[in-house]
């Protein structure tokens, strides 16, 4: 009888083979990880605006961005919201800090608002574009990347005081980065795009997960161990750094419904992992992504943005001014 060998795809490393292994079983997976009991408090964000994108650089203080130009801020984990002064009426559509003190905030028609004091002030950047920016990723408070419409992706390394286009060699719309180190980045967007970079974007190159679905975001542990999540239920996974992906999308049910579009994705631990997206939908992962968890709407809208400062604590934000805080309870996580 002929021995029959299971071939590894390149890159998969030899501690890496378990998880390998345990994907491609697909619903015969048995995952030991004890699932994550999770509470949900909606907060009253005190604007009826959709809100785009939310990051707490702490479990206690916050920052929240929408529609006509909208930016909440807390310093008290959300239980209380205030509005900061507009410096623009465009929708804003994702904020980010790398401590507490150094800020940014991307939108339409090109904009870019940055702070180096703790939000007291925002100041415009020069982004050199017109184009919706819709992603941003720094690794500190002098290197990032931006990407957006028609194939954008900004870089600088200096904070923002000066933004140099990147060329990504495609048309689509990017909606997310994310970078492991100042070389090895990932950046998602429409029409099924994966784009890779091993020189901080100097080169892109295009990945190949044979899906034409738009993905919304992207998260990776390391060089090696990723995901990317997106429209009706697309969830695709890799070992090897994106050299092959596999498609866990969400199942379309019995009777069939569409699967909701999934819209961000983190990992705040190795282990630990959240999504939300369209229709209220919230999923968790204990066990590093193997299984993922579906819990009950935690909102009757679109969910849009999410941020995990700890592995059980975090905020989510979305249509009609929503803010609901996140906590995750575990024997086993993070």
């Amino acid at each position: 009888m002929q021995k029959r060998v299971t071939r590894f795809p390149r890159g998969v490393h030899h501690g890496q083979r378990w998880l390998w292994l345990l994907l491609i079983l697909g619903s015969t997976v048995i995952s030991h990880a004890q699932p994550l009991s999770v509470h949900v408090v909606p907060q009253e964000s005190g604007t009826p605006m959709t809100l785009l994108g939310i990051h707490f650089p702490t479990q206690e203080v916050g920052w929240a961005v929408g529609a006509a130009g909208t930016i909440l801020h807390t310093t008290d984990g959300g239980t209380t919201w205030s509005s900061v002064r507009r410096r623009t009426n465009v929708i804003l559509t994702a904020v980010t800090f790398t401590d507490e003190i150094h800020g940014w905030i991307v939108g339409q028609n090109g904009t870019i608002l940055a702070t180096r004091d703790a939000g007291r002030t925002w100041r415009p950047q020069i982004s050199g574009t017109n184009v919706p920016l819709y992603g941003i990723f720094f690794l500190n408070p002098k290197e990032g990347w931006v990407v957006g419409g028609r194939g954008t992706i900004l870089h600088t390394h200096d904070g923002g005081l000066n933004w140099v286009d990147q060329s990504s060699g495609t048309t689509a719309d990017l909606f997310d980065a994310h970078f492991v180190d100042s070389h090895v980045g990932w950046a998602v967007g429409a029409l099924g795009t994966i784009l890779v970079t091993h020189d901080g974007g100097e080169n892109w190159q295009l990945q190949h997960p044979n899906n034409p679905a738009t993905f919304f975001s992207v998260a990776f542990h390391d060089t090696m161990t990723g995901w990317v999540i997106g429209t009706q239920g697309a969830m695709f996974y890799t070992l090897n750094g994106g050299r092959s992906w596999i498609d866990r999308t969400l199942p379309c049910g019995a009777p069939c419904v569409k699967p909701p579009d999934l819209v961000q994705i983190v990992f705040p631990s190795n282990r630990v992992g959240w999504i939300v997206g369209e229709r209220g939908t919230l999923l968790s992962s204990s066990d590093a992504g193997l299984t993922w968890q579906a819990h009950e709407p935690v909102a009757p809208y679109a969910l849009y943005g999410l941020s995990f400062p700890a592995p059980l604590r975090g905020w989510a934000v979305g249509d009609h001014g929503t803010i609901v805080q996140i906590t995750g309870t575990s024997g086993s996580a993070p």
